[in-house]
């Protein structure tokens, strides 16, 4: 306790720099999950995407990044095991966002699309089963962690690889495929408008005190699903065409379209995706921040102070100007050519899938959602569609990313604990 006192003031500024160094590694790293396809299409230059994520990205993150947060995200750690020494939870924090945030940083150097919420979670085991004790771990929740490796992107390839084929069969595959795609991309418009509505409302405005129930979210989505249909179906009865034009000059107006709709999709991903994973940042330093104020109090959640939500929000932006391309170069060239149709299907699927986990309560990487995602558009055209180097590079980079996280943190966690024990 006289540690907190004496040091509290200094901990928390070490904690503000290195949860500045974790937000900055989640803009360099994650944000390719929203823009990735959009770039890789070319439905966006590389600039127009970081300029666009960074305003929607920001805006998630400090509009509705919430005033409360989870100080130990998911559970994995039992806070009880620190009651009498809640110095040690503080290192550990400290360690945790320093380990993933060095751990990012060379992720997005080398273009790996990591999970940032993997990268805080392998770090949170590795402080607390080392440093503290193994029973500190809940490792019933790790091994659901490790499933979702292969869960999450499984379910997002499969529903990836539906709608590409289904607008291939509708659209692409006929004699018309511009007069085809009047008729069937606005129930795609429904379709997008739908999942995107509930993908905001359950990862975005929940945490801005705006507590819409199952209920009236269904009920709002639908609402928006259907509006969003009935404006694209009058845009698209107003494009002019040429009837006895070249059917590549059809595919080009047809992926026009696609692109629009991508770009929309793209942008509320970004919003909830900042509104989410900013906590990964400011979770743990809310809870340093907590502790040290309440004297060695440990809570299950932390207010969060006025300066913590901006911060974050200016290191996602920060990491996403400086590194943001090299990870969404990986997801839009790397591992398989996208169009606009193409990286369309693999956005709504990975939003898709998060939907499907926020009402099953299943672990999701955004990250790996995406990957097996955009994986399903490439398995659509054939194996040999895919860059095979570059998806075991992913695959590795996955594996690698809990114990990279974990050993990192040991390390750091007491370097700190020598630094401040008496």
């Amino acid at each position: 306790m006289d540690i907190l006192q004496t040091y509290g003031f200094m901990l928390i500024v070490t904690a503000a720099v290195v949860g500045f160094l974790m937000a900055w590694g989640i803009g360099a790293n994650d944000v390719a999950n929203a823009m990735g396809t959009s770039v890789g299409s070319k439905a966006l230059t590389i600039k127009q995407a970081i300029l666009i994520a960074m305003v929607f990205e920001f805006a998630g993150a400090y509009l509705a990044g919430g005033e409360v947060t989870s100080t130990i995200r998911n559970g994995i750690i039992d806070p009880t095991y620190f009651a009498d020494t809640p110095e040690l939870l503080v290192y550990g924090m400290i360690s945790s966002l320093f380990a993933a945030g060095i751990w990012l940083a060379v992720a997005s150097y080398l273009g790996w699309p990591v999970s940032t919420t993997h990268s805080i979670i392998g770090a949170l085991i590795g402080f607390a089963s080392v440093g503290v004790s193994s029973n500190a771990v809940e490792w019933s929740k790790v091994s659901g962690i490790v499933g979702s490796w292969v869960i999450t992107p499984g379910i997002a390839g499969f529903i990836a690889y539906l709608i590409f084929q289904s607008a291939q069969k509708l659209i692409f595959d006929t004699e018309k495929p511009f007069e085809n795609a009047k008729r069937y991309v606005p129930f795609y418009m429904a379709f997008a408008g739908f999942i995107m509505s509930l993908v905001t409302i359950k990862k975005g405005l929940s945490h801005v005190g705006l507590n819409i129930g199952d209920g009236m979210g269904y009920m709002i989505s639908i609402a928006i699903g259907i509006t969003v249909a009935v404006i694209g179906k009058i845009i698209i009865g107003r494009i002019k065409y040429d009837p006895s034009a070249v059917c590549a000059a059809h595919f080009a107006n047809v992926e026009k379209v696609f692109a629009v709709l991508m770009i929309v999709t793209a942008c509320c991903m970004a919003f909830a995706h900042g509104s989410n994973d900013v906590a990964n940042a400011i979770g743990p330093l809310a809870a340093v921040v907590s502790i040290v104020n309440k004297g060695g109090q440990i809570g299950t959640e932390a207010p969060i102070s006025w300066w913590i939500l901006p911060m974050g929000g200016i290191g996602i932006v920060a990491g996403l100007a400086l590194f943001g391309h090299r990870v969404i170069k990986t997801i839009g060239n790397g591992i398989t050519h996208l169009t606009p149709s193409r990286g369309f299907a693999a956005e709504l699927a990975a939003a898709s899938t998060v939907v499907i986990a926020s009402g099953t309560g299943l672990p999701i990487s955004t990250t790996q959602t995406l990957v097996g995602a955009v994986l399903g558009v490439g398995m659509a055209r054939g194996i040999a569609a895919l860059n095979l180097g570059v998806v075991r590079n992913i695959v590795i980079s996955w594996v690698v990313t809990l114990p990279a996280g974990a050993g990192l943190s040991i390390v750091f966690f007491f370097m700190i604990k020598g630094i401040f024990a008496p």
